[in-house]
């Protein structure tokens, strides 16, 4: 039921799409769990109602624990020819601790499976800051990875969320420099005992820059915070909400963003299907809220914002919005300007999340 729900949204959306397609991306969760027949049925889909390009990048998010080779080549098949596997950490015990339902013998299997059936552009997910990890740790898991040799390398930081079991372990106070949630710790009792300590604030800026060393002196440059790629490999789908493009989103809480306007799925599954996946809230984007959004989106990326690509966009001039806040955050070495682009520098990077709280209007 769920998918076809899902497929008559995708349809019912094809009239108001004119441009070509150029990225599809299985995520959101573990869409792995679905048969390969099923996500046909959603592939065939989009190609029947869209124009998607010629060597569209289509991707899928992967979780070791669910695929084997059968389903890596049934992958292939149907036109996947991105996938995104979440590892997370080559350590066993704290694949446990995050809850995950693979092994990184499954992982290692996967992977060279995925090699074998065809597939020649991989992602890996990897973590830091996990509960109990050490710098040794964390350096093996950088060094195994690289040894892999995937063409992409996400590399996320844990943040502890409202909502998790990590959360009612470890309270509010953990800062990081992005988001990757956890769901899951039903090997472990809700008591703080029961799981290791975070790292300390010094032991996870570490890894933070050793990230940034590692992958670079393996040949992986960063083109965003956390995302690190050889050259011509980087993420064109998440490349696209970085630097304010359009794209739809479609199921059971998904977004979208399209003309001026983001569109908000229901979550609740019984409203969905009752819907028969139709979108179920609309929320305007005004122009201050964009202008916010396409600083700290922006900015997330190495190459920075262009003055010209933003002038462009909102008929104004960028130092007329935000000149007192740019010229702060030069002064204290926080940005730099580049020709024709404002980009973050080392520093500026370090503390990101304090250098993006500038841009909000009032």
């Amino acid at each position: 039921m769920y998918v076809r729900a899902l497929c008559n949204e995708i349809a019912s959306y094809a009239g108001t799409v004119k441009e070509p397609v150029y990225t599809v991306f299985f995520g959101g969760g573990t869409p792995s769990v679905l048969t390969p027949d099923l996500l046909k049925k959603i592939m065939d889909t989009v190609v029947t109602h869209y124009d998607l390009i010629p060597g569209a990048e289509i991707s899928l998010e992967c979780n070791p624990g669910t695929a084997e080779r059968a389903t890596l080549a049934a992958y292939r098949s149907i036109g996947i020819n991105r996938l995104s596997i979440g590892l997370q950490s080559a350590c066993d015990s704290e694949l446990k601790i995050l809850g995950r339902i693979h092994d990184n013998k499954q992982f290692k299997s996967v992977y060279y499976e995925a090699r074998d059936v065809g597939f020649d552009n991989i992602n890996i997910d990897i973590m830091s800051a996990i509960p109990g990890q050490t710098i040794e740790s964390y350096e093996n898991t950088l060094t195994e990875i690289v040894n892999h040799d995937p063409e992409h390398i996400s590399a996320y930081s844990l943040i502890i969320e409202e909502g998790t079991k990590f959360h009612d372990l470890y309270g509010d106070d953990n800062s990081v420099i992005y988001t990757h949630k956890v769901n899951d710790l039903s090997s472990h009792s809700n008591t703080r005992c029961d799981i290791p300590s975070l790292p300390d604030e010094d032991t996870e800026r570490d890894m933070y820059h050793m990230t940034k060393e590692i992958l670079s002196s393996a040949g992986y440059h960063r083109y965003e915070i956390s995302n690190y790629a050889k050259d011509g490999y980087e993420c064109r789908h998440n490349s696209v909400y970085w630097t304010g493009g359009k794209y739809l989103g479609f199921g059971l809480g998904a977004s979208s963003y399209y003309g001026d306007n983001r569109y908000k799925n229901t979550s609740d599954l019984g409203e969905y299907l009752e819907q028969k996946g139709k979108r179920y809230d609309l929320i305007y984007i005004d122009e201050s809220s964009a202008m916010e959004e396409s600083m700290y989106l922006g900015l997330r990326m190495m190459k920075g914002v262009s003055i010209t690509d933003w002038r462009k966009r909102f008929k104004r001039d960028i130092w007329d919005v935000y000149g007192k806040e740019l010229r702060k955050l030069i002064t204290d070495g926080l940005i730099v300007t580049d020709n024709d682009r404002i980009r973050l520098t080392d520093r500026g990077i370090d503390v990101s999340n304090i250098v993006f709280s500038n841009f909000l209007l009032d």
